[in-house]
Order: C-alpha cells, then structure tokens, then sequence
C-alpha cells in the first residue's frame, strides 16, 4: 500500500535513531552512558503527584473543553503576569499535548500550500518536520557559530519572501542552550513588524538558565510586538513533566480559535489528570523548579571545562536548557573520520557513549550533549570521549 506522499517525506528522528541504537545495546550488557535525553533526570515534584491522585479520586476523569480546563487557563494567565507582565484572557490560550503537539496544530492552521517558515539553523529537530505536514516550506537561516548560533536581523529581512508567514524563535534553545537578549529580540521584532510576519515564540526552557542570565519573551517588549506573537510553552522542561503531556500556546485570538476547532476533531481535550497536575504545577510551590535549576547549573559549570578541554572540541558556552553543543569536525578529521555522523556511530560502539549527531538540527559538524544525567555519569562520558579521541589521535 502507498502511504500519504506527507508522511514519506518526513526525515527520520535522529534522536530516536540513536537512542534505539543505545538502548540495544544496553540491553546485550553493554555499559552505556546516554547523554541524548531530551528530559530532566528528575521526578516530577511531589505536591504535584499528589494533585493529580486527588483529581482522579475526585472523579475529574471525564472530558474537558477543548482548549483546556479554564482553571489551568486562569493558572497560565497568573504565569504570564508574573514573570513576564503579560496579560491574555482565557480565549488567547489555548492548551495542547504538549508543546509539540500545540506546535503542529499552529501549522496546521496556520499555513497553506507552499507558505514559508523561517527556521534558524541549529533547529529543534521537529520544526521542519512540521512545517512540512502542514504543506509549509522550511526556509533555513544560519546562525553562526561565531555568533552564539544566533540570527542577524539583516539574515532574517534578507529570508523573508512574499510566502514567508512566520519565523520561529527559540530562545533558550534546543540544541544550542544560547538565549537571546532583550536588545537582539527588540531588533528581529522591528523586521517582523515592518514585513508583517508572525513570531513563533518557543519558550519551553525558560525557567532554565544560568549564571545570572534572564530569559526574556520577544511578546513583553511592546503591545505591537505582542499581538504579532504566539508564545509556546509548557510544563515539561520546568516541572520535570515531559511524559505529562501539557504544553499550551498563547497569542491571538483568531488563531486560537481555529487551533481550538481542529483540536476538538483531533484530540478532543488534553488528558484531564495531567491538565490537574499542571494547575497544581504552576500554582504550587516553584521551589523545586528552582532546586532543579541550580543542579543543572552546577552540572554545566564542572563539565563543561572538561569537555572543552578534549581535542578537537570547541563548544559556545550555553545560559540555558540542559544541552552542550560543541563543534566536532577537528575532532572528527583528527580520529580519522570524514564527517561526524561516523565519528559518533564509533564513539557509541567502541567508547559506549551515546550523544546526536548535530545533522539532525541542521549543523552537521556539532553533537549534543544532555547533562540532564548525573554528574557521575556526566564526567564518566566525558572523560570515555576524551579518551577515545586520544586514543586514535
């Protein structure tokens, strides 16, 4: 049977390749350490737990409105007006299976046959996927390494088309960890504005940077800026509750209408247990958000030395996310390899460390690190590639 010419040409997710490639070998006895989770180490606090056995013991175990429980909305809106002075009501959000899933559905009713998306390159792996299944085109920007693999608003004006219909930012990002500031959000808006293109505003890590830096939304730094934005988020990254499933979008109204219309033919309601888990999420105690924060900050502030220190690595210091994302090539060349997605198959299978080959996110010469793993592990896997690139050096 063929299947839809949509699905065929979707590119396998070089995340699950790799971790499947790991987790057979773990499972014939080999010892290895996974450095590719895309998901905190921790568990999902507890006063949370406890919120979601009150929800099913308290029979919340029906179907909810389409666009989520209106308690979690208003717990949402709380959220925005806290930490970034932003005010929506209850029909500009909209609440999904999670970040991916509110993602999709964006595309779904946001583009036509051939409309553009500017995506910056490196690029969550899922983005153009997308875009694609939405019948979209991903147009790719590079953002130089040289450069915190950030864009240029120059970059942007010149990507932007007649069929561009949105960009994406992800700010702190995956695979990168680097964060956009204030001044270099202000600057992309003003091309925004001035070519009237919406912003897809990726905040899913928000609540994780480090060393003093502060994560700020492009949507808080004007009304116009605002309402030519949608803002993803959710509770996975911050609440440690990735298999939860609750991510949301907020913006304008029109969008979130039809959003709202096409999740209620496709998904009919976020799960409800887990909609009571997220309330309890955000109008809890943020404590051990913060306690989650630190550990992974002093995680990157002891590895990351050490890795830059392997030969052949050179790695832009993150200020977000739990992600280390070091260009390889020299490294590569130096073991003998002639591109890097060869170097990282080896460096499984000979030194038993999984990491993604950075050909995934658009940026074949760099690999990912997840330090959401214990620093045990972390300096084990560290010191296994160094090893390994001396060891054929």
């Amino acid at each position: 049977m063929k299947l839809a010419n949509r699905v065929m040409a979707l590119t396998p997710s070089s995340t699950l390749a790799i971790t499947a490639k790991a987790k057979e070998l773990k499972e014939q006895g080999e010892d290895v350490i996974g450095l590719g989770a895309g998901e905190p180490d921790f568990n999902t606090p507890q006063h949370i737990l406890d919120a979601a056995t009150h929800s099913m013991n308290a029979g919340h175990t029906k179907y909810t409105p389409s666009a989520g429980l209106p308690a979690l909305k208003q717990a949402i809106i709380r959220k925005f007006e806290a930490d970034q002075g932003l005010s929506y009501k209850p029909n500009e959000i909209i609440v999904g299976n999670g970040a991916k899933h509110v993602l999709y559905t964006l595309f779904q009713v946001l583009l036509n046959d051939g409309d553009e998306v500017i995506i910056p390159t490196p690029y969550w792996v899922s983005y153009p996927e997308q875009v694609k299944l939405a019948g979209g085109a991903p147009v790719y920007i590079e953002g130089y390494e040289q450069n915190q693999f950030k864009i240029s608003p120059q970059q942007l004006r010149e990507a932007i088309t007649d069929k561009t219909k949105a960009v994406i930012i992800n700010s702190p990002s995956n695979p990168t960890g680097v964060l956009y500031s204030a001044e270099e959000l202000r600057e992309l808006g003003k091309v925004c504005l001035e070519k009237d293109i919406l912003i897809v505003s990726d905040e899913i890590y928000e609540k994780l940077v480090y060393f003093g830096a502060k994560h700020v939304s492009i949507a808080e730094l004007s009304p116009e800026l605002k309402e030519q934005t949608i803002v993803i988020n959710g509770v996975s990254k911050s609440h440690s509750m990735t298999g939860w499933r609750i991510g949301y979008a907020a913006g304008n109204k029109q969008i979130v209408e039809a959003m709202t219309n096409l999740a209620s033919h496709s998904t009919s309601n976020p799960t409800t247990t887990a909609q009571y888990a997220a309330i309890a999420a955000y109008n809890g105690p943020q404590e051990p958000v913060e306690e989650m924060r630190q550990a992974f900050e002093k995680r990157l502030e002891i590895i990351y030395d050490k890795l830059v220190a392997i030969p052949g690595f050179t790695c832009v210091k993150p200020e977000g996310a739990f992600y280390l994302y070091p260009n390889v090539k020299q490294a590569a060349e130096m073991t003998g390899y002639n591109h890097v997605d060869a170097f990282v198959e080896s460096l499984l299978v000979e030194a038993k460390v999984a990491v993604i080959p950075g050909s995934g996110f658009g940026t074949p010469d760099n690999i990912r690190l997840s330090y959401a793993t214990s620093l045990e592990q972390l300096e084990a896997a560290v010191a296994r590639i160094h090893q390994f690139v001396e060891s054929k050096y």
